[in-house]
């Protein structure tokens, strides 16, 4: 996917998942709940900060989801952020809460990236998110390197979004608590310059 030109070198995106909550350490799918970080998560968004701040960013601006648990790491990793409502997670419909093997024992095989959510959000309409956020990101670049701060599937789909996969290659990005993803571009492509870094 060719970018438009942008006359600083290097504009980026930073992608930084919120630290460990328990219903994340749980494995249970977090879309609207809003659960908060737990002390390991605090710690993991501190440390988070301190790589962000290695990245020497140019007059970042940060949006962040405006869940507890993503407008918590924000603070503690020291970003000033603006919430929007745009960087929520996935809306996972009657299976909030749920684990993977849980719902697998009724449909076998599901995954987010490949089954719907009943009551939730499709892939299509996610898709579409994405990429608004996406075009919204890039429309600061020409000032501003950007940070989203945000959740595991969602923060997903935005890096495969960004290298132009479908919606349902976000399952091969692994994305940890606190990790931290770089996008940027090599000669005007959008590229992935760094991943899942913790």
């Amino acid at each position: 996917m060719v970018a438009p030109a942008h006359d600083r070198p290097n504009p980026r995106v930073v992608v930084l998942r919120h630290g460990l909550t328990e219903w994340a350490a749980a494995g249970r799918h977090t879309g609207r709940t809003d659960v908060p970080l737990t002390p390991e998560g605090e710690r993991e968004a501190r440390e988070a900060g301190t790589r962000v701040g290695a990245l020497s960013l140019h007059e970042p601006a940060v949006l962040c989801s405006p869940r507890t648990r993503a407008e918590r790491t924000a603070a503690l990793a020291g970003l000033p952020a603006r919430p929007w409502d745009a960087l929520v997670e996935w809306d996972y419909g009657r299976y909030e809460g749920l684990t993977s093997a849980q719902i697998r024992a009724d449909v076998p095989h599901w995954t987010v990236w490949t089954h719907p959510c009943p009551g939730g959000e499709d892939p299509d309409t996610v898709e579409a998110r994405a990429d608004m956020v996406l075009a919204v990101a890039e429309s600061h670049l020409p000032e501003h390197d950007v940070v989203l701060v945000g959740h595991g599937h969602f923060s997903r789909a935005l890096i495969a979004r960004w290298v132009g996969l479908p919606l349902a290659e976000g399952r091969r990005f692994a994305l940890s608590p606190s990790g931290l993803t770089v996008l940027g571009f090599e000669h005007g492509m959008r590229q992935i310059v760094s991943h899942n870094v913790t």
